[in-house]
């Protein structure tokens, strides 16, 4: 594969969970900058953490599309500039220090906002994730930022009648369970 197809195929993994294609692409030292704000499942290396993202971000926004905008690489590295789209359907579930963070209850509303990705290549496989994301745009287009109090009343009220708790436990679940996959997928 080319180092375009490898990050056309990782994408690919994050939007559908496949875990056949995730063993083709994602190195086994594979690591992401960005799982800190995700399930700790996320933070497990190669293709597993891979999985484990994607279940994450697939629980919040149903339809979940990383449309590429354009492409650069060398030799061992590729930068992706893309939107994020979707339809914010599941709770959107931040994590920090390993720990349930924020809970953003589904808003029903779609997102569709950019990400510059940079992805570090090695034995024709993905090795390295890091990404510079519009979240604040993210955020907006979800109606919880700039806080409002009706937006911080609804967090609230999921907060203190525990569907937020139960929330995370099932998306951390989930990406746990996602993770598992990678583990019974043999690599190609």
């Amino acid at each position: 594969m080319t180092a375009t197809d490898l990050a056309t195929s990782l994408f690919t993994v994050l939007e559908t969970g496949d875990p056949a294609l995730a063993a083709q692409v994602v190195h086994e030292e594979f690591r992401n900058r960005e799982a800190a704000v995700a399930p700790p499942a996320c933070r497990v290396a190669g293709p597993a953490g891979v999985l484990a993202s994607s279940a994450w971000m697939r629980f919040a926004f149903e339809g979940l599309r990383l449309p590429f905008l354009e492409t650069a690489r060398n030799d061992d590295q590729v930068w992706v500039r893309l939107r994020m789209q979707g339809r914010h359907t599941g709770a959107f579930v931040l994590f920090k220090d390993g720990a349930v963070d924020q809970v953003v209850p589904p808003t029903g509303r779609e997102i569709d906002f950019e990400q510059i990705h940079v992805l570090d290549l090695r034995d024709g496989k993905v090795v390295r994730h890091e990404a510079v994301r519009d979240d604040i745009t993210m955020l907006g287009q979800l109606g919880v930022f700039p806080p409002t109090p009706a937006a911080g009343m609804r967090m609230l009220a999921w907060k203190t009648t525990g569907r937020a708790s139960r929330a995370a436990a099932e998306v951390t679940a989930r990406a746990a369970q996602a993770a598992g996959a990678a583990v019974n997928t043999p690599a190609a």
